[in-house]
């Protein structure tokens, strides 16, 4: 039985020394690469660069062309947008908001559309943003809203940034 302990022990031991001897070679192969020897130089601290005055060419000054006055007054595209629901998930606490989108334009037109979740003070506590592609003159459609994040009981709907971009004749 001692025997078998001892051989057991000096089995053991060679393990070990063979590791040993395995990670000081892997350890020397990967060891970072010397600093430089360059001398450490003192910020340079002679006279300023001037740079040469750029210097524009001369322009006529003519009157100003004004922008061209629109042919048809559009109705303003907050009367396009209504917020129709605004309702919170009781499970997970996100808000949500349903939107009813009717182009009032002559052309079609895609609208971004972005909503604020604001708490009972008014603080907001969560955004989201839809958009709708090509939306013919008088049609209309609902998009659903989605805020990220948990809200608190109470939240209420606010529409921000609407753009409406005519995209067609």
């Amino acid at each position: 039985m001692t025997l078998a302990v001892g051989g057991g022990l000096v089995v053991a031991g060679a393990v070990v020394a063979l590791v040993y001897s395995a990670m000081s070679s892997v350890e020397d192969s990967i060891a970072l690469p010397p600093r430089s020897e360059a001398p450490y130089s003192e910020p340079y601290e002679g006279e300023p660069y001037e740079e040469e005055p750029y210097e524009e060419e001369p322009y006529e000054e003519g009157p100003a062309e004004a922008a061209p006055e629109p042919t048809a007054t559009e109705p303003d595209v907050k009367k396009d947008v209504t917020i129709t629901a605004c309702t919170r998930d009781p499970q997970i606490g996100w808000q949500s908001a349903k939107v009813k989108v009717v182009n009032g334009s002559s052309t079609t037109a895609s609208y971004h559309i972005g909503v604020e979740f604001l708490d009972k003070d008014g603080t907001k506590v969560a955004d989201g943003v839809t958009g709708v592609v090509d939306l013919g003159p008088g049609k209309s459609v609902v998009e659903e809203i989605h805020g990220l994040g948990e809200v608190p009981q109470g939240t209420t709907c606010r529409l921000v940034d609407l753009t409406r971009m005519p995209t067609g004749d």
